[in-house]
């Protein structure tokens, strides 16, 4: 089936994709399957290789691959181009490399006469889901973690962004990838629940939203399936009275609206110093104001719109409820007077703990500002969270980061900036946000399984009774 793509930016059609049926998810699998015991028994100076041409046919594709994604998401050309599609390149050349250092414990006799050696193999046919926000970046993150430990995959992006997915596994097979170890369908929740529930799928990673990590979990229970989810996010910035406040704004305002906001990680409760408070909020805000919404192609844009018309009117719906309870609006938060569907970054204060704005997942640009008193407060208030992926802690003290690092309970937390990450460490987090790394050596670990062999070398001693060594 036919169906229309829908540029953010403008708000109009400007091109379709063919929707995969339960026939389509039922041949991508199966040749995925086909192609396991190839591609599960290549050497890994082999799978390396691989990997390492599609970093160079992506990085030579680079303009190609980046429109593609400047379309779907409406994010800025200078931030796929110049920021996403390089860091990706990056992180298929370390895929490539942990490709070859894949290892188990080394040979040793733990009961005596025997040998013991624990093995990494591939887990199998992996079902990959990725979202819209970062819709190329996030399917390199899931296939090159995969095919490097051996895996074959089926790829299912987002509805909306489907194409950039599409040209990599195009480029995948023009890197000597076998046939069918990396495959693509394309659709809504019908074909991700045909994918995650086919016999054949060994193992299911998913990055979205909480509810479909629980969805996810709830279908794989019934095989079951090794499940690997990266969700959603609240991440709080801790802000001391010793920091330096316009760096503290400038950061923070990037980190609420990068990518629209529309980001895992990104920025959304700043807990500041009481003493400090009022100076960061307006320093914020003034840093907001400064940020340029625009046409994605224009170099001069900063922040692009959100995916959808409905997905804008779902953010700005928690600006106004907020602000009938009582917040203060500070700035932003309304709709540009503009074709697509783009909204003013906003900071908002005001919020109690317990409110929505500061609980729950807004998923666009907006950050809530509430005062504290003491160290164990912000602490306390931090972690006052479903949540549990990313967090940043901002002090002139070395050893205040480093203790308030220690207490905050997420899978990364920076001390005086927010978002870099890097393709050699883990991302993932805990609670609502998941379990499973992507990036890392951690996460092609995630891929494989381990597998015991154990060889008699020597006759045991005698032994008493009906049992074994």
């Amino acid at each position: 089936m036919q169906r229309a793509l829908i540029n953010p930016a403008t708000g109009r059609q400007f091109a379709t994709v063919t929707d995969s049926s339960a026939d389509d998810v039922n041949a991508a699998v199966l040749a995925a399957a086909a192609a396991a015991q190839e591609w599960g028994s290549a050497t890994p100076s082999v799978r390396s290789l691989v990997l390492l041409r599609l970093a160079d046919l992506v990085e030579q594709h680079a303009d190609e691959i980046s429109r593609l994604d400047v379309e779907e998401t409406g994010k800025p050309w200078t931030v796929m181009r110049d920021g996403e599609l390089p860091f990706a390149v990056d992180n298929l050349r370390f895929f490539a490399a942990a490709a070859r250092s894949l290892h188990g414990t080394a040979a040793g006799e733990f009961s005596t006469g025997y040998t013991s050696m624990l093995i990494r193999r591939p887990a199998g046919v992996v079902a990959a889901i990725t979202p819209w926000n970062f819709p190329f970046i996030m399917a390199v993150w899931k296939i090159g973690a995969a095919l490097a430990a051996g895996c074959t995959v089926v790829l299912k992006p987002a509805p909306t962004t489907p194409r950039s997915s599409i040209r990599l596994a195009e480029l995948a097979l023009q890197a000597g990838l076998p046939v069918g170890a990396l495959r693509v369908v394309t659709g809504h929740r019908e074909v991700g629940e045909a994918l995650v529930n086919h016999p054949a799928v060994d193992m299911i990673t998913v990055t979205g939203s909480s509810a479909t990590g629980r969805r996810i979990m709830a279908l794989a229970a019934d095989r079951p399936k090794r499940v690997h989810l990266e969700l959603g996010g609240k991440a709080p910035l801790l802000v001391f009275a010793d920091a330096d406040i316009e760096s503290v704004a400038s950061a923070a305002a990037l980190a609420a609206s990068y990518n629209s906001g529309q980001d895992c990680t990104a920025a959304t409760r700043v807990y500041v110093e009481r003493s400090a408070h009022r100076q960061l909020v307006d320093a914020i805000a003034a840093t907001l104001d400064r940020v340029r919404p625009g046409d994605p192609f224009d170099t001069d844009t900063d922040i692009g719109p959100l995916i959808t018309a409905d997905h804008r009117d779902r953010v700005a719906g928690f600006i106004d409820r907020a602000r009938s309870a009582g917040a203060t609006v500070i700035t932003g938060g309304t709709a540009l007077d503009r074709e697509g569907f783009f909204l003013r970054p906003a900071v908002v204060t005001g919020c109690d703990q317990r409110s929505e704005l500061v609980q729950d997942e807004v998923f666009g640009p907006v950050l809530a500002a509430l005062p504290f008193d003491h160290e164990d407060d912000a602490v306390a208030m931090a972690n006052d969270s479903a949540y549990g992926l990313a967090s940043s802690v901002w002090t002139d003290a070395v050893d205040r980061g480093l203790r308030v690092a220690h207490r905050l309970k997420a899978g990364v937390t920076w001390v005086n900036d927010h978002l870099p990450i890097a393709s050699e460490m883990p991302h993932g987090g805990r609670g609502a946000s998941g379990f499973g790394k992507d990036m890392g050596h951690d996460a092609v670990l995630d891929f494989t399984l381990g597998h015991h062999v154990m060889v008699k070398h020597a006759q045991p001693a005698e032994r008493s009774g009906f049992r074994p060594a």
